[in-house]
């Protein structure tokens, strides 16, 4: 999820927009040191060269760590991220009833604002106000979801809906609009506000307006009962996406070209192989099974879903659209992109029509490419849904020699030396670096998880990012970056001593002023080492998802604005994934990578050939994975558009779902499929599904235009790092999107965006 936000409370928890692949990494022997020659206090940070050669050996050996690590395990708990409320669980209600006696009274203050300096005060108190909240709230929600003790998730459960329910009060308090109204009216107060201050006025007005605070109190209520109805019929929706036939039966012989091994685990009596139709299995399946007519029955029966599911799914998009109507919008889209780049349905529809113009030559090749393979059988050559990753893979073997599988590659990259390029790239290109930092008692929520203070060259410490990249039983295997805690300047001494709750803060050197510092959890589920000696062995696609989650981080240590509302990545959906996609460009890029990718035994720098190859499958299917992701964005702008308000007889989500593929789809979609109801991103990213393709586009042409695609040592030029990091990092949510891209690629054709600059960057495509 890219963040969740709900007016006051601006939470920038998770970012899973983009498809995750499951990890696969090998496990081999790392160089060794002796742990004699190790300093385990490293919090200063002044010894870079140590701290660059500790950063891999904690990641890669199991017993270097165990020792850097062995004395927090005794000694009572300091609380998690060391949090002195959160000592064990019963913490997280006490710390919600503090949260919540502070948020009263500071909502008081905001109410009974009079003066011109109250009013002139009042973004910087509700940004207190909305931080005060998330700093408890996206701590809780990030517990409740990974934190392995029962106990603690319970509890983190408990104070998340208790403090929800209070800012549920607080958006639906008309005062609180009322006065930043008066505020942002009086151009005396408003001339007196920073551009910070001015831009977190604006969105907190977009948000109230958005949570039916205008509307009379019986109305206000319907708006809450349609919401909370949205969110039953949303999580209900998910939980049960699921085809409604489980298995298939196929005879062992129909399935040739499918691993044996796979086979085995599925085989019945009499030569049966009773096939799953969910997980990874049928995926396999639709690659490797040479049986057409097994193919296309695989595929058909894995997108057909119950008609119970289709129902909760057009339950849910009429739902969406009453709201919209009762807040006045002509539909949940327009609702829901106000506050975008996008700014409108039009404009998104403008953007996707433009990138399928782009991509349509790229979809007829791979379709011809396929079709020439298929014909060769001496039947027929057209190509169905059911044959699309099946020719894809055949073709790719006409480029992938044995001794150059992408597997082979892991060799190159185990966990710590890319979190050592890591810190590599972004000490090349920001002057940021990680330093391995000892943790308190009860400070991590299991022992493997590691903490690294982030160092800028100038400003010294200036995030703390807990890396939890290791599987473990319960634990979620999505890739995700969460925010904890956004950075915020502390304006007063007073306010530092109602803050102070034991986590980090740090002195900027250039201005003086008293940060917190963000607060990150990278979450990941890569392999454990197989034994003491042995690290994690990352595949490429794993080393690029690592890549995309600190491109997340990135943003959050470097948009260090004044105010938390707008800082780091609490910005818009469709911005949010722009330095996370740009930074697997330089996953990919040859300098980049001869900063650190060396063999585990040989310490041989990585041949850039086999990257080569392996970049030259992917885009092989690129046209088609890209064509997918056009036809659903589409679909989700017509889902909530004003259609299953207005459609003849209610809304028929199939016909619309055919519709759009008919019109944009190269491939027709069989008539007794019903995928939509497998289409999860609707319930998080209602309206703005296109932004991971948007972002795309944005980030491919940053790349080409201001690191030269990577030519002539363009990925670790420190000049473009410091116009990156001046137009589009620093600012976090704090400055337009189009604002960020326009100075980014010095063109003034997109400061104001519109229409004709979302067509702009449709027209420059998604070519990785």
């Amino acid at each position: 999820m890219l963040k969740l936000s709900c007016c006051l409370l601006r939470t920038s928890t998770r970012h899973a927009l983009r498809p995750c692949i499951p990890s696969r990494p090998f496990a081999v022997a790392a160089p060794t040191t002796a742990v004699s020659d190790l300093n385990p206090n490293l919090s200063n940070g002044h010894d870079r060269s140590h701290d660059d050669v500790f950063l891999r050996q904690i990641f890669d050996s199991q017993k270097i760590w165990n020792h850097f690590s062995q004395e927090r395990i005794s000694g009572s708990s300091r609380g998690l991220f060391q949090n002195h409320h959160l000592t064990d669980p019963s913490g997280f209600l006490r710390y919600a009833q503090v949260t919540r006696a502070r948020a009263q009274s500071i909502v008081e203050e905001v109410l009974s604002a009079s003066s011109t300096e109250e009013y002139i005060a009042l973004p910087r108190r509700l940004d207190v106000l909305s931080d005060t909240l998330c700093r408890i709230l996206d701590i809780a929600d990030f517990v409740r979801a990974t934190h392995p003790d029962v106990q603690f998730q319970k509890a983190a459960t408990q104070a998340y809906a208790y403090l929800f329910e209070y800012m549920n009060v607080l958006n639906t308090t008309p005062g609180l609009k009322i006065n930043l109204q008066k505020a942002v009216s009086n151009p005396e107060i408003s001339r007196a506000w920073n551009e910070e201050e001015k831009t977190v006025a604006q969105i907190l007005l977009k948000d109230f307006g958005q949570s039916a605070i205008d509307l009379p109190k019986e109305k206000r209520q319907h708006f809450v009962d349609l919401s909370n109805e949205m969110k039953r019929l949303g999580h209900d929706f998910v939980e049960n996406m699921a085809p409604k036939t489980s298995h298939l039966e196929f005879d062992v012989d129909q399935l040739k070209g499918m691993n044996p091994l796979i086979l085995g685990r599925y085989s019945t009596r009499r030569k049966k192989v009773s096939l799953p139709t969910t997980g990874e299995v049928p995926y396999v399946a639709l690659d490797s099974v040479e049986d057409e007519s097994v193919r296309r029955k695989i595929y058909i029966h894995g997108r057909q879903t119950s008609k119970a599911q289709i129902q909760k799914l057009e339950q849910l998009m009429e739902t969406r659209a009453k709201i919209a109507s009762l807040s006045d919008y002509k539909s949940y889209a327009h609702m829901s992109l106000i506050d975008k780049m996008a700014k409108s349905p039009e404009a998104v529809n403008s953007f996707l029509t433009a990138l399928s113009a782009d991509n349509a030559p790229h979809v007829m090749q791979e379709i011809e490419n396929m079709k020439a393979l298929k014909g060769t059988g001496g039947g027929s050559s057209d190509i169905y849904p059911w044959d699309i990753t099946y020719y894809r893979n055949r073709l790719n073997t006409s480029i992938q020699s044995k001794s150059r599988k992408p597997d082979f590659m892991a060799a190159y990259f185990s966990l710590g030396t890319v979190m050592q390029g890591l810190s590599r790239v972004f000490n090349r290109l920001y002057g940021i670096r990680f330093v391995p930092r000892e943790t308190t008692p009860g400070e991590t929520w299991n022992h493997d998880v590691r903490r690294l203070d982030v160092f800028h060259e100038t400003e010294g410490h200036v995030a703390v990012l807990y890396a939890d990249l290791f599987a473990r039983a319960g634990k979620t295997p999505n890739p995700t970056h969460f925010t904890l805690r956004c950075s915020r300047l502390v304006s007063s001494a007073d306010e530092a001593e109602k803050d102070n709750d034991g986590m980090a803060t740090s002195i900027s050197p250039s201005n003086k002023g008293r940060y917190q510092l963000p607060i990150i959890a990278l979450v990941c589920d890569f392999a454990h080492p197989r034994n003491d000696s042995t690290p994690s062995l990352l595949a490429f696609q794993d080393v690029r998802t690592l890549f995309h989650e600190m491109g997340h981080a990135i943003h959050s240590i470097l948009g260090r604005t004044s105010l938390q509302i707008v800082s780091g990545t609490r910005c818009p959906t469709d911005f949010a994934e722009l330095p996370s996609v740009l930074m697997e460009s330089f996953a990919s890029d040859p300098s980049v990578l001869g900063l650190f990718a060396r063999h585990w035994e040989t310490d041989a720098p990585l041949p850039y050939e086999m990257v080569e190859d392996f970049l030259q499958m992917q885009r092989r299917g690129q046209g088609f994975q890209t064509e997918t992701q056009i036809l659903f964005s589409l679909l989700d702008q017509a889902y909530h558009s004003s259609l299953p308000l207005t459609m003849e007889g209610g809304i028929d989500s199939s016909k619309i779902f055919f519709d759009i593929y008919d019109k944009y789809g190269s491939v027709r979609e069989p008539r007794n499929t019903s995928a939509q109801g497998f289409f999860g991103h609707l319930v998080e990213y209602g309206g703005t599904y296109y932004s991971y393709l948007f972002d795309r586009a944005i980030a491919g042409k940053i790349w080409r235009d201001v690191f030269r695609g990577g030519k002539a040592g363009g990925g670790l030029d420190r000049e473009a790092g410091e116009r990156y990091k001046e137009e589009v990092l620093k600012w976090g949510g704090s400055r337009s999107g189009w604002a960020c891209v326009s100075g980014v690629l010095g063109d003034e054709r997109l400061k104001d965006g519109g229409k004709e600059a979302m067509e702009e960057v449709g027209r420059w495509g998604v070519h990785d």
